[in-house]
């Protein structure tokens, strides 16, 4: 823009690109700086006004003699009185800070846009995620704004190596994404690796935000256990940090992912490490089993209800003297697919009838079904029980790995008895067994490479202090030399 036609050229292009005129919120502000004509590009709704009316009225007023003889320079250094102010003269980065809500500026005879960040977000506010509450503790949770969790984890985290690597993903969308890790305990090797695949996705825009972006990483597969664990607290995701782990943030999206995980991450919640180490491994405990009952318990009876003849005396008691009008296989059935059709009413049920609304699914529809003779009270009774076990899952999207494969081992052992019983588990021991990480990392460690200290901290919720901070599959040489020298002064 040596020259003014040059600088009309680039003004006229731009605003015919953002479509100046046609979209109402996108603003061109022509204005005079020191004699030569300027303009001023951005997003209505994005820039804090009150910030933007001081520095124009400051530029407004800048005289030629104040800013001669390198103009770009003295006016950044001198007449722009705001922390974020760069420049550059590569226009798509342009249009992407104009698009992203950072105020650009273009003068005659300056071959470079001015960025001004004096860019906000609508927000609300950090509150406690309501799928992770605790009885003590933060109640402070991630937000939709990228730069507002970040803050959220540097708060808990004042360490220099601390790294918040921003990247862009989506042709049309270019969201804001983010890779969190401490620099000093990171495995670089998966750094590297995950790096290179969200530099490789290829899309028009990450349109379910990091959940779009975990099924980039992990490729197409129809194992349903997951395999990044989610969390919209910024304690939980300070203490994987801590531990090695690397989180993945995305702009718009209230939760991160945390990388690598093994089956036991999705077992374990902040609350065990709220309370003392008796109660806290005591919860845990409960947590395990009520998991385990959720999986077995339903297939276990109907399996004991088919081989009657096999049961103890102490165990007689087990199965119903009538089957009601259906088979027992397609009560469980009808039931557990009850049970979703009731989450999903929930979810989309206003809050004030959403107790209304479990009453009558819990109370109402169950006993008249009872009366009616299409069910017996219990397959409703255990379905009751694994609903509970369910939701005592801390992790949603393994909880319901877990009830699709319940499904299946209660059609199988419906269907061949006790060989669908034992092929059910199999199956489900096949899938836990063929299921990575990302970096290759088992999922089912330490139990399988057995680790003795490592599993012992996963059963038992160990005082804070003896608390190992690092998973093998995470250490790094530093580690290991560290490692090897305290052994040797020992």
């Amino acid at each position: 823009m040596k020259n003014k036609r040059d600088y009309n050229e680039v003004i006229n292009n731009l605003s015919n690109k953002m479509g100046v005129g046609k979209s109402f919120d996108v603003v061109r502000r022509d204005i005079k700086i020191a004699g030569k004509d300027s303009s001023i590009f951005f997003i209505d709704g994005f820039i804090k006004d009150d910030v933007m009316v001081w520095i124009l009225s400051i530029l407004q007023s800048c005289k030629k003699e104040e800013v001669l003889p390198n103009f770009l320079k003295n006016i950044i250094s001198l007449k722009i009185p705001y922390v974020e102010c760069n420049s550059t003269d590569d226009m798509e980065e342009l249009e992407y800070c104009i698009l992203s809500g950072s105020a650009v500026l273009f003068i005659e005879g300056v071959e470079e846009g001015i960025v001004i960040d004096t860019r906000t977000y609508p927000a609300r506010g950090p509150e406690e995620p309501d799928l992770e509450k605790v009885t003590r503790g933060s109640r402070d949770g991630f937000v939709e704004t990228i730069i507002f969790n970040t803050a959220l984890i540097r708060r808990r985290i004042r360490d220099p190596n601390l790294r918040f690597e921003l990247m862009k993903v989506g042709k049309r969308s270019q969201n804001d994404v983010a890779i969190g890790y401490i620099g000093d305990i990171v495995n670089s090797q998966m750094l590297d690796d995950l790096r290179e695949k969200i530099n490789k996705i290829d899309t028009e825009s990450l349109l379910m935000g990091v959940k779009t972006l975990e099924e980039y990483i992990f490729g197409n597969s129809w194992n349903p256990f997951p395999q990044a664990r989610f969390t919209e607290r910024p304690d939980v995701a300070a203490a994987h940090m801590l531990e090695g782990h690397i989180i993945i943030l995305v702009d718009t999206t209230p939760s991160v992912m945390i990388l690598p995980v093994t089956i036991f991450h999705f077992t374990q919640h902040a609350e065990d490490y709220y309370q003392n180490p008796t109660i806290g491994s005591y919860i845990r405990w409960v947590r395990h089993i009520s998991i385990f009952l959720s999986y077995i318990l339903s297939p276990l009876w109907l399996l004991l209800v088919q081989n009657r003849e096999f049961l103890p005396v102490w165990l007689e008691f087990i199965g119903p003297e009538k089957t009601g009008e259906i088979s027992l296989l397609l009560q469980f059935i009808i039931l557990e697919v009850g049970i979703d059709v009731l989450r999903i009413a929930s979810i989309h049920t206003p809050n004030a009838l959403t107790t209304s609304l479990g009453i009558i699914g819990a109370l109402l529809l169950g006993e008249f079904a009872v009366k009616v003779g299409l069910f017996i009270p219990e397959t409703i009774l255990y379905t009751a029980i694994v609903g509970i076990g369910m939701f005592a899952t801390p992790s949603i999207e393994f909880a319901m790995a877990v009830r699709i494969f319940r499904l299946i081992l209660i059609v199988f052992t419906g269907l061949f008895n006790i060989y669908g019983f034992i092929a059910g588990i199999i199956l489900l021991l096949i899938s836990l067994f063929k299921t990575k990480s990302f970096g290759g990392v088992d999922y089912l460690w330490p139990l399988i490479p057995f680790n003795k200290r490592a599993l012992k901290s996963i059963l038992l919720r160990t005082p804070i202090p003896e608390v190992r901070m690092r998973p093998e599959f995470l250490k790094t040489e530093n580690d290991e030399t560290r490692s090897r020298d305290e052994n040797n002064k020992r």
